[in-house]
């Protein structure tokens, strides 16, 4: 069974995820660490739990789910792993680092590019991941029906939906993705999301304000 330890870091208040099961097996997604306190925390809980990190997935490239990147492929010799569409956000990171007038060091190399209907495997468990362009043009979800649980990074918020005025972000294609892509899961599926609480597909179907 999966179990989800989620970590608010940096200045925008970003979610990073462990994902790992009874064989300490372990996925990193998005980590957003980013100053030493901050890595040394995720170091910390993987050590403290004799987690085995075998893959780094980012569902985008935005500045915030990117930062700590360099530190976890250093760390545990992983490349990271995200959808081809999301080179240009990986690729302006840079610039919108300086725009928002934050450090942002050295990025690795992208390991591979993962698509829709890829499986992200670890120990006994798996996520599936589905595309959901909108917030980014390469923006990935990675699901579990077994243990009824969505990462869903920026895309579906308790309450809210992913942001779609920064560069390639488009209102329309967010929407589908989440009527066609997200909302065709099961209602009592958990969403853990890329900033603030969880929430559960059921729970956003009757109640976000933006998808009624």
């Amino acid at each position: 069974m999966i179990k989800i330890q989620s970590f608010t870091f940096n200045p925008f208040q970003e979610n990073t995820y462990i994902a790992y099961d009874e064989t300490n097996e372990c996925i990193i997604v998005d980590p957003g660490c980013y100053d030493e306190n901050e890595n040394t925390v995720l170091k910390n809980f993987i050590d403290k739990n004799n987690l085995k990190p075998v893959a780094l997935i980012n569902t985008h490239c935005h500045l915030d789910h990117i930062f700590g990147n360099k530190f976890v492929t250093d760390t545990y010799k992983l490349s990271p792993q995200m959808h081809q569409l999301d080179m240009p956000m990986l690729e302006y990171a840079p610039q919108a680092a300086n725009k928002y007038g934050v450090h942002l060091g050295e990025l690795p190399e992208v390991g591979s590019f993962l698509k829709e209907g890829d499986v992200v495997e670890f120990g006994s468990s798996k996520f599936e991941i589905i595309f959901t362009p909108g917030h980014s043009p390469g923006h990935i979800c990675l699901v579990n029906k077994e243990d009824n649980i969505t990462l869903s990074a920026d895309v579906l918020f308790h309450l809210s939906i992913g942001r779609t005025d920064l560069p390639l972000g488009d209102h329309e294609t967010l929407l589908n993705s989440i009527k066609n892509k997200l909302f065709t899961l099961d209602d009592t599926m958990v969403v853990y999301p890329g900033h603030g609480p969880k929430t559960s597909i059921g729970f956003e179907k009757a109640n976000n304000p933006f998808l009624q």
